[in-house]
């Protein structure tokens, strides 16, 4: 373990590691960016998922940001490696985000199919919903008991059924909501066909995913080849050949470490952006203003 090097915590480097800090999260926003969402009754429980996988990834960075400290004394590394906490899962280039949404995809497709067959023995769409919930997958249920609920207070079927779609928040989703929200006004044959036909659709969808998933799963692997190459040769330059990387130990070496990591930073967003999958706008999406549609 090497001592800290004198002076390495005067005011100039902790205003540089803070400088630091910041720009690499502005680097981060202004390219990932920050969609401006309406708030909906189905993003609070992804909400609350969210704040607390980001309290254990902050409370995993602390950990790792002090240990980093203490090895090295670089307060860039330290923020650096706090940093890439908090990042880490983006490096799979949005995974898990798009394996969820292929299995409500699946789910979808399937209460598709479950609803266009309850409709043959339903006097019509307020009765056949209800009734679709026992052989909808858990994904769904939450949804449309949630449907299910307004509907038993008088609410409209077609505001529902909008409500039900930005649960979901799915563009796919949105094909079948608005053929239902058609029927609900236009009272109209032949929505059993469509129902099959967007059934059909969506899992067509599923396989093209499924194709595509496959193909971005190598560069999702060679983005973590590369993230966990640099930083094993970075750690063991540190620990077996300290000597080497002495030159970082002052307040030029870490303005020098700034630059470094900034370009490691900004590659490695890079390759995320490649990786990542990039859902199409939504049919039944609210207005650029955020007030609902009334039609």
């Amino acid at each position: 373990m090497t001592s800290l090097p004198p002076g390495l915590f005067d005011p100039l480097v902790l205003l540089s590691g803070l400088a630091l800090g910041a720009g690499l999260f502005l680097l981060f926003l202004s390219l990932y960016g920050v969609p401006v969402r309406p708030a909906t009754p189905g993003r609070s429980a992804g909400r609350r998922e969210f704040l607390r996988a980001l309290s254990t990834r902050s409370a995993v960075g602390v950990i790792a940001g002090v240990l980093v400290l203490v090895v090295t004394g670089w307060p860039v590394m330290a923020v650096g490696a706090v940093l890439l906490a908090l990042a880490w899962r983006g490096l799979s280039g949005g995974a898990a985000e798009e394996r969820t949404a292929m299995r409500r995809l699946e789910a979808l497709a399937a209460w598709t199919e479950s609803l266009r067959d309850t409709i043959a023995g339903a006097a019509g769409l307020e009765q056949a919903i209800p009734s679709s919930i026992r052989a909808a997958a858990p994904t769904l249920r939450p949804h449309l008991r949630s449907m299910v609920d307004r509907l038993h207070t008088r609410m409209a079927l077609p505001d529902a059924l909008r409500l039900f779609a930005d649960e979901l928040d799915d563009p796919s989703a949105d094909l079948v909501v608005a053929a239902l929200i058609l029927n609900s006004k236009l009272r109209g044959p032949g929505l059993r066909d469509v129902l099959g036909a967007l059934a059909v659709s969506a899992r067509e969808e599923l396989d093209m995913r499924r194709r595509v998933e496959a193909e971005r799963r190598s560069t999702r692997r060679s983005v973590q080849i590369v993230v966990g190459t640099a930083l094993a040769f970075a750690v063991m330059l540190v620990v077996f050949n300290p000597s080497y990387v002495e030159e970082y130990d002052n307040t030029l070496g870490q303005a020098v470490l700034v630059v470094v990591a900034g370009f490691f930073g900004a590659g490695f967003a890079w390759m995320r952006r490649l990786a990542r999958f990039d859902k199409p706008a939504r049919l039944l999406g609210l207005p650029s203003g955020g007030e609902v549609r009334d039609d």
